[in-house]
């Protein structure tokens, strides 16, 4: 990152029964000397058990890439945000964390020169399907904060980049590729872990928890990533949200990556397919940035 900041350890809520919930904060090189930026938030992956905010997993990770300091070197705020795993809480609980760091940043946009505005969403696997949630169900006041009712419009975003992003739990285990190394409908998976329940013994469960559930003409633009072999998170759960999303009259764009597993693993063991995405997600918040 060039001449930026990164502040860490910010705590942006407190739900009941939790530790603080932090967010580290990064900030263009200028964002002190005037003018607003866009901004975007970012929620990390890990099957919603593990994982930790600024991380974009393992594999990527080590690549050293560096997709979060890309993104602010393209000149946008970066806010990547914690959330309840599934061993403190079950959903609805991460996606209401989610949009609390999203009310967070427009809240505060002043102080970090943020244009409200120009609020954006981004997250990997788990943290795309929290992205996904996030950028759908403004307006859902069963996702509100208690007491606020207008709080919704205070936790919207403008646009979404989804990388490999579980849309659809009820359909999740029967699109599985025969190699899966992780299957929905396995007991104790991490999609029953999130709803406290196997989805197919709870379906109502699941589709409350599904990004695809929520799919509306209004919805904001979509960018969706993913690899053709994908073990983890099956890449029709993208082939079919994006599918849904273009019927309903929303604008979606989606990126299918040849022979990437998941985090961008590749059989050559290259960086190409992460460098491709993170490519791609920065060049469609810039052009989603132009366009408000």
């Amino acid at each position: 990152m060039t001449a930026g900041r990164i502040l860490q350890g910010i705590e942006f809520a407190c739900p009941n029964g939790s530790s603080p919930l932090l967010l580290d904060l990064y900030l263009p090189a200028g964002s002190s000397t005037g003018g607003t930026f866009p901004a975007v938030v970012h929620f990390h992956g890990g099957g919603w058990r593990t994982g930790g905010r600024s991380s974009l997993g393992p594999t990527v990770d080590s690549f050293g890439l560096s997709p979060i300091e890309q993104l602010v070197d393209a000149g946008f705020v970066v806010a990547s945000a914690d959330y309840r795993l599934t061993t403190v809480a079950t959903f609805p609980a991460q996606l209401l964390d989610a949009k609390a760091a999203v009310r967070w940043l427009r809240e505060h946009a002043d102080e970090y020169n943020v244009d409200p505005h120009r609020i954006y969403a981004w997250g990997d696997s788990a943290g795309g399907h929290l992205a996904s949630l996030v950028g759908l169900t403004a307006g859902a006041k069963e996702f509100g904060e208690p007491g606020n009712a207008t709080d919704e419009a205070v936790a919207a975003v403008a646009a979404v980049a989804a990388w490999y992003p579980p849309t659809d739990l009820n359909r999740m285990g029967t699109q599985a590729r025969p190699d899966a190394v992780a299957r929905a409908d396995d007991p104790g998976s991490r999609e029953a872990l999130l709803i406290g329940a196997q989805p197919a013994d709870a379906p109502d469960k699941a589709a409350a928890a599904s990004p695809i559930t929520y799919v509306h003409p209004d919805a904001p633009p979509f960018l969706l990533a993913h690899g053709t072999t994908d073990r983890y998170v099956p890449v029709a759960q993208s082939a079919t949200f994006a599918a849904a999303l273009e019927a309903a009259g929303a604008a979606v764009e989606l990126l299918l990556i040849d022979e990437a597993d998941h985090m961008w693993a590749l059989p050559d063991a290259s960086q190409a397919a992460a460098q491709q995405a993170t490519t791609a997600t920065i060049d469609f918040f810039r052009r989603q940035a132009q366009n408000h």
